[in-house]
């Protein structure tokens, strides 16, 4: 199926495309400004699909939101018009459309056209009026002020708010292409289509918690991912670290034992570290009230011994790396793990609580 994207080399274009050419069933088409009148009419006629993206937000002067966002747009109409064939063409309007503005003129404009072409032809056509988008390849400093934000605060970069408290409505560009994939499959009888997963916050919000992201790094949190907004938000929050800033490093806690690595923290689902012991070393040798551990033999040979506090009952436990076996802390138990073979042991740890020097439910008892 050919599919015609205009404007397939700016931020939704890019997004889209990557994802019609992973289903391998479609052939894409692109058209942008280097594109002549000439190339547009070949690529309609060929065209079983319009996804039309092209479009003005900031130009340099007024002339050129009418000349790119209404009348390329009638071009486009006025060249199906005149196909054996119908087209299914997708529209990216936006929620200016109507507006005040030039750009909100504009786009109404575009509108109109593709209704009269509707109402005209056998042609099919469906219309988004995008809220804000944000994502990956996103420009900052020119219309999004979410890629503003992530790329200055990624890059040390002061950050200008003037009211925290305006209403922004946003939507994430996978959210966005899924929903025109859905389109482009199943066309919709309204024309008008609205756009889904819409995240409404203020701009204080959004400043706060791309701020966050920068500060919890390296005190190794983790944003929440289970609110699709900042999974979403953190996604695109990445995509503007300058290349050095890929990685960051860890502290390494080092004795006579091994070391002892924290390498990430949540306040939902607890703390994720991993340690070394030497061949002979024990650790631990202590038990928890409510603290919970599962520990994860990925090098080496362990015995975990329990003793329990309630009545003294004791028993081991073997693993090693080619068991892949989960063993747990029970509140309770006191407990403690040797590295019982003959090279270095490496454990995974997983807690359910971040480490609070001050009640770190961790009480020494012998085991």
């Amino acid at each position: 199926m050919n599919v015609l994207i205009t404007g397939s080399n700016g931020f939704i274009g890019k997004n889209l495309k990557i994802s019609l050419e992973k289903l391998k069933r479609f052939n894409i088409i692109d058209f942008n400004r280097e594109h002549s009148e000439e190339d547009l009419l070949i690529a309609v006629k060929k065209a079983e699909i319009i996804v039309h993206l092209a479009g003005e937000n900031r130009p340099e002067n007024n002339e050129a939101f009418e000349e790119t966002n209404h009348m390329l747009t009638k071009k486009i109409c006025k060249f199906c018009s005149e196909k054996d064939t119908k087209t299914h063409i997708i529209f990216s309007s936006s929620i200016q459309a109507g507006n005040d503005s030039q750009y909100g003129k504009s786009k109404l404009a575009a509108e109109e056209e593709l209704l009269k072409l509707k109402n005209n032809s056998a042609n099919f056509v469906n219309i988004f009026r995008f809220p804000g988008v944000f994502g990956k390849w996103c420009k900052p400093n020119y219309n999004s002020v979410v890629a503003t934000f992530c790329n200055n605060v990624a890059n040390n970069l002061p950050i200008e708010i003037k009211d925290k408290s305006n209403k922004l409505n946003l939507v994430y560009i996978d959210d966005l292409v899924d929903q025109i994939l859905e389109v482009i499959n199943s066309p919709l009888d309204e024309v008008f289509v609205d756009t889904k997963s819409v995240h409404q916050k203020t701009l204080g919000e959004v400043a706060e918690i791309i701020n966050s992201f920068r500060k919890n790094r390296t005190k190794l949190y983790v944003a929440n991912m289970e609110d699709s907004f900042i999974k979403a938000l953190y996604a695109t929050y990445v995509t503007y670290l300058p290349k050095e800033n890929f990685s960051y490093d860890l502290i390494s806690h080092e004795d006579e034992r091994g070391v002892f690595v924290e390498f990430l923290k949540s306040k939902l689902f607890g703390q994720v570290s991993f340690l070394t012991s030497n061949p002979g070393v024990t650790r631990g040798e202590h038990f928890h009230h409510t603290k919970l551990e599962k520990f994860l033999v990925i090098k080496g040979k362990a015995r975990f011994r329990f003793r329990s506090l309630d009545n003294n009952e004791k028993f081991e436990i073997f693993t090693d790396n080619e068991k892949l076996q989960v063993v747990e802390s029970i509140p309770g138990w006191a407990h403690d793990i040797t590295n019982v073979g003959e090279n270095e042991m490496i454990v995974l740890l997983w807690a359910n609580e971040i480490f609070d020097e001050k009640r770190p439910d961790t009480f020494s008892h012998e085991v």
